[in-house]
């Protein structure tokens, strides 16, 4: 099922939006507050989030910035806010779309449909770093041609590297997004799947494409 985040201070109006997009099959978590709506969206998993702006305890556009230091999932705004200018900004803090209050249910749902939509286009696309090649229909990975073999815990580190790119990943935000909120580990078992990646995309090729970050955690890029 479609899991959906609503970050909204109106408690009438978040409850509204609970029940009118569960009666279109979604399953939707609220919360009321900033810190609150960005530790659920930290801790645990959802397809969507809804962020309302004037939220007490940190700024709708504040939850969206720190949410993308760490996630790309797609993120639409619920704003008052009218001024061309102001959507720009929330657009620019990694929003991917925005609806302006007082909004038609109808035009809320269709917005979130379009973004489903662009979620499926964006998960038939393979995924490439140089000679790196990551197929997630056929569930296939390649380098230089070559086919690699990986373990079902190695796919996924990789495609979340390569979804993030260039961004560098700290040992608890890899835990959190490819083994789960849940895990109960430590974190040194993200340095040992590092090794069995490296052993299996790097080691046997010129080019090194997962690189330490000293002090911080990991990050895949290309040669510069």
């Amino acid at each position: 099922m479609y899991r959906i985040l609503i970050i909204e201070d109106e408690k009438p109006l978040a409850r509204f939006l609970q029940l009118e997009l569960g009666h279109e099959g979604y399953l939707v978590t609220l919360a009321h507050d900033g810190p609150g709506g960005l530790s659920l969206a930290l801790e645990h998993e959802f397809d969507m989030i809804l962020i309302d702006w004037m939220l007490p305890g940190m700024e709708g556009i504040e939850v969206c910035k720190k949410l993308r230091e760490s996630k790309q999932i797609p993120i639409l705004m619920l704003t008052a806010r009218g001024m061309i200018s102001e959507r720009v900004n929330g657009l620019d803090a990694g929003a991917d779309d925005y609806v302006v209050k007082p909004f038609a249910i109808e035009e809320l749902i269709a917005r979130i449909r379009a973004i489903q939509r662009r979620q499926a286009d964006r998960s038939s696309d393979t995924y490439k770093l140089q000679d790196l090649v990551l197929d997630p229909v056929a569930h296939r990975v390649e380098r230089e041609g070559q086919q690699i073999d990986l373990s079902v815990r190695e796919y996924d580190l990789l495609k979340y590297f390569l979804e993030n790119k260039g961004v560098v990943q700290t040992r608890e935000s890899l835990l959190r997004h490819v083994w789960g909120f849940s895990f109960a580990g430590e974190t040194n078992v993200v340095d040992v799947y590092i090794r069995y990646l490296r052993a299996k995309i790097d080691d046997s090729f010129e080019t090194k494409l997962i690189h330490t970050v000293r002090g911080v955690g990991y990050v895949l890029r290309g040669s510069e």
